[in-house]
Order: C-alpha cells, then structure tokens, then sequence
C-alpha cells in the first residue's frame, strides 16, 4: 500500500504565530527604548521606569509553567486566544495608566500571559503541521523573535519620538487585535493533552534531555545578553565611531539569515547545526575581543553573532520539544522561564563586570559562555541534541504513515 500523503504545511497559520513572537519580544524590551520618554511623561526616573522590563520579566518566571501545567488538556487554539487578549488589555492599561505602580502591575500580568504564549507556540506549531517538516515549521514560527529584536524596539522608540511614547504601547494592543482575528481565520485548532498522557511537572524536568537543554538555553543566552544590554559601553571604548543602533541593526539583518539557515537545515541535520552555531557565536566574540579597534571586525562579528544567535531558537525549542515527547508543552514552558532568568542574569553579571573592569570584558564574557555552552551541546548530543527533528512518538508515527506494507 503506498505511503499516505502528508498535508502541506501551514505556512499562513505558521506567519501568525510567528506575529505573535514578534509582539511578544517588543512589547518585552520596548520600555528600553522608550526610557526617557516615559520617565518625563510619568514625572519618574528612568531607573524606575526600566522597572518596567524586569515586571515582565517577573511575570513570565513566576506564571508560565504553572499555568501551562493546569492548561494542559485545554485546545491551543482557544487558549492562544485567551493569552492574546490578556496580553493586548494588560499593554492597553500600561498605555493609559498614569501611575507607575499600575503599569507595573500591568506590566507584570504581560509578563504573564507572554509566558503562557510562549510556552505553547513551539509544540503548536509542530502539531499544526506535517511531521517530516517541523524544523522548518518551528523556524518560520521562530522568525517573529528576531525580527522584534532588530525591529520592535527601534520602532516603538521611532513612534514615541514622532508622537507619545503611549502610542507605541497602543499600536502593539491594535497589532495585537489583528492577530488575535487572524488566528481565528488561519490558525487550525489543535488538542490538548489527554489527562492519561499527562507527566507530573516534575517529572517532565527530569525527562532524559530536558535538564541540560535548559541550561544550555540559560548559558547561551547569559552570553548574549550581557553584550547585547551593554554593547554601548563596549562600543564606546572600542573607539570606532559605531553606534549602538548601526551594531544593533546589523546584527538583526543577519540573525534573519540565521533563521533562513535554520529553516533550511534543521529537519536534516540539528545537531551538527547546533554545534556549528555554537561555535561560530563563540568566534563572534572572539572576534570583537581581539579585533575591537577595527570598524569591519566588529561588522563582521556582528554578522556571525546574529546568523549564529538568531537560529537559536528554533534549534533549543526543537531539542526541547523532542526530549519532551508528548509532553513537549510542559518542556517548552520552561523555556521562557530560562531565558528570562539569563536576562536578568546578564544585567546583573554586566553591571558587576564593569564596575571592576573596561567593557572589553564583555566580549570575552561571550566567548567564553559561548564555548562553554558548545561543551554542553557536545556532552548532551546523545540524551538530548539528536539527529532527530521530531518528538519521539511523532517520529514512530511518521515512520508508520511512510512504511509500505
């Protein structure tokens, strides 16, 4: 009997979610941008307003994987739902909000309902679409992500200058809504998790290849936040000239082709992808160390850093995904708590090193966190950084749907 033919993939429902990455990470990190303009029109300081970044950041750790643990056997597609109005009315009361303290409130419950989200968009976009294909899949979802670093935060900061810095938080609620519609028109339902199928929280920490992708997740991004949050100060001891913006900017164009990259290779061969990115991010920061004087050395490495760095994700959630099976829900939920933990991590490791060193420790920082995180992604490519791109019960049924009796 010939093989079943499999469904095409859903690119359009793939871009939605990818939309929702995109609000997600700027409505993260647009309060930076916007620092002195919220701090004069709220008649606050600007240290009180970056408050606004570690809320969220704060929401996301406590929420996330306690919600996705009770919101297991709930339909994504509903839950996506309630997560997206959550968010939109949360940024809505930051926007009118002329208290600090009511927009830190609404700030933290963003950061809440963003944890839900991502910790149901990898594992949605894999059981959308067909099983041979979820690497690409999960790299076209993954794209939103680096497109709200390189472009998000600008933007906001662009608005709030040309109108009021609330404009910025209104017009991510209104982006917020047409996604909301459009998963509704594009974006196919898919199950929760049957209560039989269902693994304690505690048990899915311990799946076999779970521990060491979320420190891997943890230690990656530990060396890529404590430059990217302080590449002014390095940039300015480097003396040649580039702004923040211009670096920023560069380094965002080519984590696009990171992603591209990714989509590409990841279902054929993720775990020699993981190594290489691994590596070239850890030659990324070698290369701003030792050629910081030097305008196209830091060019170049900015475009390693984003073509390693902006595959990332797709790459972690994959190895997460897989070492999660079907619980890959429970797994993913604690990616986002990872990865806000390295944030706040790298704007306390940052601000320590440079009170006793120059800036150029922070570049080393990378590469030095970036080798370590290679080791890691070496030591686990059997337990958890396989040559697989699939969950291991969709890898059997894959194999039974193409097996010719």
């Amino acid at each position: 009997m010939p093989a079943t033919t499999e469904r095409r993939l859903p690119v359009v429902a793939l871009i939605t979610l990818a939309l929702i990455g995109f609000i997600l990470i700027a409505m993260e990190t647009m309060p930076a941008g916007l620092l002195p303009d919220i701090a004069s029109g709220m008649g606050t300081s600007e240290s009180t307003v970056g408050l606004f970044v570690s809320a969220y950041a704060l929401g996301t750790v406590i929420v996330t994987v306690p919600a996705i643990s009770l919101t297991r056997g709930f339909r994504r597609r509903p839950l996506l739902l309630v997560g997206v109005a959550g968010l939109i009315l949360a940024n809505a009361v930051t926007a009118v909000s002329p208290d600090v303290t009511v927009s830190l409130i609404s700030r933290f419950v963003a950061g809440s309902f963003s944890g839900v989200i991502w910790g149901m968009l990898a594992n949605y976009a894999i059981r959308i679409s067909p099983p041979a294909r979820s690497g690409l899949a999960l790299s076209i979802m993954s794209t939103g992500a680096p497109l709200g670093f390189a472009f998000g935060t600008p933007l906001g900061a662009f608005i709030g200058g040309a109108t009021d810095w609330r404009w910025s938080f209104i017009g991510l609620s209104l982006l917020g809504l047409v996604v909301g519609a459009l998963i509704l028109v594009v974006v196919p339902d898919a199950p929760g998790l049957p209560a039989s199928g269902r693994l304690p929280l505690r048990r899915v920490l311990g799946l076999r290849g779970v521990p060491i992708v979320l420190v891997v997740i943890v230690v990656w991004m530990l060396a890529h936040s404590t430059l990217y949050t302080y590449v002014a100060p390095y940039l300015r001891v480097t003396g040649t000239g580039i702004t923040p913006d211009l670096m920023l900017l560069v380094y965002g164009i080519a984590s696009l082709g990171g992603v591209a990259l990714v989509g590409a290779f990841l279902d054929r061969h993720p775990r020699a992808l993981l190594h290489l990115s691994a590596a070239t991010f850890t030659a990324a920061g070698t290369v701003l160390l030792v050629g910081h004087g030097s305008v196209p050395a830091i060019l170049i490495a900015a475009v390693l850093w984003g073509v390693s760095f902006g595959g990332t994700a797709p790459q972690l959630q994959n190895a997460l995904t897989h070492a999660g099976g079907d619980n890959a829900d429970i797994a993913n939920s604690f990616l986002p708590v990872a990865f806000n933990l390295a944030i706040f991590g790298a704007g306390i490791l940052g601000g320590l090193l440079l009170t006793d060193f120059d800036a150029l420790i922070l570049p080393a920082t990378m590469a030095v966190l970036g080798l370590a995180a290679l080791g890691l992604t070496l030591h686990g490519r059997r337990s958890a950084f396989t040559d697989s791109s699939l969950p291991p019960s969709r890898e059997k049924n894959h194999h039974a749907r193409n097996t010719h009796v």
